[in-house]
């Protein structure tokens, strides 16, 4: 299975989102995003995503990194994040308990999903700064 996420970054500060309470994983944080469905591209499957999730419609950018991850019990997922600069619509929560802008430098505070946070100690420690 092939996870996409994006990071979206407004003002110096990323977008992070909070699953619902009687969720898979309840309460954990998250960048938006989701399953690639098949025969679906990984950039055509964020932005169908960001647009269920967040009623937006995102200029998917380049590749940040990926890696897989195993959740016990679980087959391995394939994530992929992309860094999304740009986006149409006025943002509105359509699926998350909450939704918060944050500096990368506070994300570790958070309690994100077990397979975010490889990513989430390397983001925080500038290690995707965009260099351009």
């Amino acid at each position: 299975m092939i996870v996409v996420a994006a990071v979206i970054e407004q003002d110096g500060r990323l977008l992070i989102c909070r699953r619902k309470q009687g969720a898979r994983h309840p309460l954990k944080w998250e960048f938006p995003g989701g399953k690639v469905e098949p025969g679906e591209s990984p950039r055509a499957a964020l932005k169908r995503e960001l647009e269920e999730e967040l009623a937006i419609r995102a200029t998917i950018g380049r590749e940040i990194v990926r890696y897989e991850h195993q959740y016990p019990r679980r087959r391995p997922i394939l994530l992929i994040f992309f860094r999304v600069a740009r986006f149409e619509g006025v943002m509105r929560n359509n699926q998350f308990e909450e939704i918060r802008w944050e500096k990368a430098g506070e994300l570790p505070q958070y309690d994100f999903l077990d397979g975010d946070l490889d990513f989430i100690r390397r983001l925080s420690r500038g290690e995707f700064r965009d260099p351009g």
